[in-house]
């Protein structure tokens, strides 16, 4: 099986300020949040674009695609320069655990969480009785691609596909993809106008990329259509369970959860693929966080073994097919258990490597507030908006500009 995702963007981005962005695979992980999109970018006139298509066009043809379809998708379509421009500027900094989770389980994601899984809840048990995944997970991964469903993404595919194919850096695969996305118009299950998605071609409230799409889409409603484009996420969702089923998912088993290690434990007992047995780990003195009963399966601490440690089954290996990351993977099973009613981490992550707790991160913040320098929030994650308004303290006092939170910086503004 191959990944539903095929590039890493931002290990966690777009949910403060566009993610947990919903491209897709193999890394990254990418969170959105709950605002409004930006008005999709217009093509510009390209002849070399022009004469890419016009070469392309026969290829399409000799892989079965009729000349009606490729009338059809093209009409109205165009070079994107916004599209290459986001390919190339990709930022390439990695949250931290603690900021990737105040994201994908923010108070936000997980109130909206838990009235989506209510409002679908006859729909979600009727996916998990055919595929066995359970409602409350299929709803996590929704939160986590699409805000459920508040931001699937408005740029034309056939229009980002072809401009990034033409661009060159990943001609054969986004060539593939946009193949794949004509092959989906083809068959009928939606109109090029419908067709919309991210700037690199993933779709619908689940952010399917089109080999995805056509490996693992179902219709699920029964309407002759698989539609993971409308505002009913139903279709979407069962894909997702379908895709997650045939991935090996274990109904019943939990994805992991949070442990407590005993002082003084080993480390090097610790990491992906070191799994023993429930009654192992309970002899080595672990115990469940929730004081409930330990599954079978590793334990990591990716914070060393004085913060939070999280005892991993086979179906956090399973999420992992989804996107192969390990923040990714930990945010959906986290959002999924809070969408159920559980709390937050229970062990404190404990300073960064500026000294600075997470509390110290959000006093920041309100004091920056406080004195007129806008930070848009106080969950304390230091995004792009918080690096601004302390550049701006910074220039007001004198000091020098850096933009970074620090132990000074938080002294300074106490002051």
């Amino acid at each position: 099986m191959i990944s539903r995702r095929f590039f890493t963007l931002a290990s966690m981005g777009a949910a403060t300020g566009a993610l947990l962005s919903g491209c897709v695979s193999g890394g990254s992980s990418v969170v959105r949040g709950a605002g409004g999109e930006a008005a999709p970018p217009r093509p510009v006139p390209d002849a070399g674009w022009d004469q890419w298509v016009a070469g392309y066009r026969s290829r399409a043809q000799s892989r079965g695609i009729s000349p009606g379809t490729l009338d059809a998708a093209f009409r109205g379509a165009g070079f994107l320069p916004d599209v290459i421009d986001r390919d190339r500027n990709q930022a390439e900094f990695k949250r931290s655990l603690e900021d990737y989770l105040s994201i994908a389980a923010s108070d936000e994601r997980v109130s909206l969480g838990r009235s989506s899984y209510a409002t679908y809840r006859n729909v979600l048990s009727q996916i998990e009785s055919r595929y066995g995944v359970e409602g409350h997970v299929v709803t996590a991964f929704w939160g986590l691609e699409s805000f459920y469903g508040t931001r699937r993404g408005n740029i034309p595919v056939i229009s980002a596909l072809s401009t990034l194919a033409y661009e060159g850096r990943r001609a054969e695969f986004m060539e593939g993809q946009l193949t794949g996305a004509l092959r989906i118009l083809q068959a009928g299950d939606i109109t090029p106008a419908r067709m919309t998605g991210s700037w690199a071609g993933a779709m619908g409230h689940t952010q399917f990329i089109p080999t995805s799409y056509l490996e693992y889409a179902v219709d699920f409603t029964g309407d002759g259509r698989r539609d993971i484009w409308s505002d009913d996420p139903t279709d979407a969702l069962a894909s997702t369970a379908n895709y997650v089923a045939r991935a090996g998912w274990q109904h019943g088993l939990p994805w992991g959860m949070e442990v407590r290690l005993p002082a003084g434990f080993n480390a090097g007992l610790l990491g992906r693929g070191k799994g023993r047995s429930a009654a192992e780990w309970s002899g080595m003195g672990v115990t469940a966080a929730n004081g409930g009963r330990l599954a079978a399966g590793s334990i990591i601490a990716p914070t060393g073994t004085g913060g939070p440690a999280f005892l991993l089954t086979q179906n956090f290996n399973v999420i992992l097919r989804y996107n192969n990351a390990e923040s990714y993977a930990i945010g959906v099973g986290h959002l999924s258990d809070r969408i159920l009613g559980a709390g937050p981490v229970r062990a404190a992550f404990g300073p960064d490597a500026t000294g600075l707790t997470k509390a110290d991160r959000q006093e920041v913040q309100r004091l920056l507030t406080q004195k007129g320098f806008d930070t848009g929030g106080t969950d304390g994650v230091l995004g792009p908006k918080s690096r601004a308004a302390i550049e701006a303290f910074q220039a007001s006092r004198g000091l020098p500009v850096t933009g970074e939170a620090s132990v000074d910086l938080l002294a300074a503004l106490r002051r």
